[in-house]
């Protein structure tokens, strides 16, 4: 039998068929001895091919091709990757500018990442009913930057439903990938997109002003007007994985463009004459903070470190 993944709790997966059907799997064996530098062989998204066992459970036995997926570096085991999704249309990274704050360096970092992976990307800015004049005013800079590299950016408050709408809209009829810092407002996003989600949310830590894990698995929901939110659990940092050094600037559109004038062609846009990237930072034609996104990136290959 075929279906596809509609939630993974770590040990089980659970697997929809095309009659509608949910069941309850596991994978066999064979899946933990193949090559998968993966901390999960399988993942939301993914169609699988599957047996029953006598007891009503099943065993998932193979995997269908992915059209695409998208992974960040394993928290705990550093030279693992974690798949958050696999068969996406897009990525809409949730993030806010405060309650709690979400930094341009997780921000470029997962935006570097869906480039790598050929996964289209969106922002989606919550909480702006919360903002402070100063606060709105740095949200305008950062819609300003982010929509004139051509990533779609979306401001709203989901508590209150403003702009929801549009939102809605624009995710109708594509898989989509929710992700983001933990506290950020997913879960109340996606009770607002998909009511029967009844997905669950928290308050923020205000101690700390940082958000509490509400998700503890990745899910698929049905949005009402056709297509799919996938929800996965907060996360605190995003470690990029398999990136090689030549390769980073290619993930970051300005600077890719830019580097073509630079004179070298294996210009690391750090220390080199000539550097065209360079001479676009120092005259403010790359964004300051986007170019120090890149050099963290870069320095995770240099130390093979994890953030």
């Amino acid at each position: 039998m075929t279906g596809l993944v509609v939630k993974n709790t770590g040990s089980w997966y659970q697997v929809k068929t095309d009659s509608g059907e949910l069941v309850d799997c596991k994978i066999k064996g064979h899946f933990r001895m193949l090559e998968i530098r993966s901390t999960n062989p399988i993942a939301v998204g993914d169609v699988v091919d599957f047996e029953m066992n006598v007891d009503g459970t099943a065993m998932i036995h193979a995997i269908h091709d992915r059209k695409n997926y998208i992974v960040r570096r394993s928290s705990n085991l550093s030279k693992q990757s974690h798949i958050l999704a696999a068969n996406l249309d897009l990525v809409a990274l949730i993030v806010t500018v405060n309650y709690p704050e979400t930094s341009t360096v997780f921000i470029d970092r997962f935006l570097a990442t869906c480039e790598a992976y050929t996964v289209p990307a969106c922002l989606v800015f919550n909480k702006i009913d919360r903002y402070s004049e100063g606060e709105l005013l740095y949200l305008q800079a950062l819609t300003n930057l982010y929509e004139g590299l051509d990533y779609p950016v979306f401001k709203i408050s989901a508590k209150h439903s403003t702009n929801i709408d549009e939102l809605s809209q624009f995710l109708t009829g594509k898989n989509t990938l929710f992700s983001g810092n933990s506290g950020v407002g997913k879960s109340t996003l996606i009770n607002s997109l998909a009511p029967h989600s009844l997905a669950k949310t928290a308050e923020i830590s205000s101690y700390h002003n940082k958000g509490m894990h509400t998700t503890t698995f990745s899910e698929m929901f049905e949005l009402r007007l056709g297509g799919h939110i996938i929800d996965t659990p907060g996360i605190k940092g995003f470690g990029t994985i398999d990136m090689e050094m030549n390769e980073i600037s290619h993930y970051f559109k300005e600077l890719f463009e830019i580097s073509k004038e630079c004179r070298f062609g294996n210009c690391t846009h750090v220390h080199e004459p000539g550097c065209a990237v360079l001479q676009a930072v120092d005259s403010h034609t790359i964004s300051t903070s986007r170019y120090l996104s890149y050099r963290s990136v870069l320095d995770d290959c240099n130390e093979g470190k994890y953030r």
